[in-house]
């Protein structure tokens, strides 16, 4: 009965929490923050069309990750469908794993998320559970509202003052109710449905999420990722044969790998 009870009040949440999302999906909140409401603090990194910078809120004295973004660099890229994309998503989701969008504006188009710490691996078994459920939480949200993310690597995950994950970068998520067939992401996190996805009735779904969290849950438990080469060619093959680097951590972590 308690079983049945659960399962009750996890797809009522799921439910709500899809409204709440198209709610915000089909009218999104217009800012009424802009850069000089920021003192801009010192860099914390740097990436392909910009960099991630450590700000402080003047007026409630909180601090925030700047996301800024070289226009230009976007254009040139061709990366403004995902951009906007990206803004859209996170402007809509709502979970205590997910990075949380305060603010955005057009300067450099600038994004503000709460600020947090990178996670750092290798990681004990309890921690890899802990985090690993949390990581499994997300997916089950995001998954509910249509939304496939295809972008989970150590990178992305962030670790807050309380301990707890918040995923972040949505340059690649997307809403997807059936299947797609971009070749997108990490290349040692990429499912094997992912390199194969071109051709007829191929593509891929929402699983390739899935198995980005077991080479996740491998790296966190071994320091390193199960699929690993010199050149991205390489590491697609030794994905697609099932080549796995032998990893030497004890019996339980590697029980708790093989099942999932």
């Amino acid at each position: 009965m308690l079983i049945l009870l659960s399962v009750y009040l996890v797809k009522e949440f799921l439910a709500k929490a899809k409204e709440d999302f198209l709610r915000k999906w089909d009218c999104q909140p217009q800012s009424t923050s802009c850069l000089d409401d920021f003192d801009r603090l010192k860099t914390l990194g740097t990436g392909s069309f910009g960099r991630v910078m450590l700000v402080k809120h003047r007026q409630s004295g909180r601090y925030y990750a700047m996301k800024v973004l070289d226009k230009e660099k976007v254009v040139k890229l061709k990366q403004i469908e995902h951009t906007l994309n990206e803004k859209k998503i996170l402007q809509a989701v709502s979970f205590p794993f997910l990075v949380k969008l305060e603010f955005a504006f057009k300067v450099h188009m600038q994004f503000i998320l709460k600020r947090n710490t990178i996670m750092f691996f290798p990681h004990s078994e309890q921690n890899a559970r802990f985090y690993a459920a949390q990581i499994v939480l997300t997916f089950e949200y995001l998954h509910a509202l249509d939304l496939i993310y295809r972008d989970l690597k150590p990178e992305n995950l962030l670790i807050d003052h309380q301990g707890y994950i918040q995923v972040t970068d949505f340059g690649f998520a997307k809403r997807v109710k059936g299947r797609t067939w971009t070749l997108c992401g990490t290349p040692e996190y990429l499912a094997p449905e992912i390199i194969l996805s071109k051709g007829y009735n191929k593509g891929y779904n929402k699983a390739v999420d899935w198995w980005a969290l077991g080479v996740l849950i491998y790296e966190m438990a071994a320091g390193y990722p199960p699929f690993f080469a010199d050149q991205p060619i390489q590491i697609y093959e030794k994905i697609v044969s099932g080549k796995v680097r032998r990893i030497s951590v004890i019996f339980t972590m590697i029980y708790f790998i093989t099942v999932l």
